[in-house]
């Protein structure tokens, strides 16, 4: 597994070692204290995955149309 701090990975990036974690998690081959290691990171990896899908959620949120249905431009997005 690599190790690039999870804070500063891409979706991308996080979602294919996500893959990896639990693909080896699922096939039981690892030791106990391992599994333990391994759950925490792909327990880090979702939320990294979450918190970037979120983010581009809000810019696609944040595009807005005229009356034909063209982007035009941005507006700020809330803080909620």
């Amino acid at each position: 597994m690599p190790d690039t701090p999870v804070n500063e990975m891409s979706f991308e990036q996080a979602m294919k070692e996500l893959e990896q974690v639990v693909g080896r998690l699922e096939r039981g081959d690892v030791a106990l204290d391992e599994s333990i290691t391994l759950y925490e990171r792909g327990a880090e990896l979702k939320k990294r995955c979450e918190t970037k899908l979120k983010e581009a959620e809000e810019k696609v949120a944040a595009i807005t149309l005229d009356s034909d249905g063209q982007p035009t431009g941005t507006r700020p997005v809330s803080g909620d």
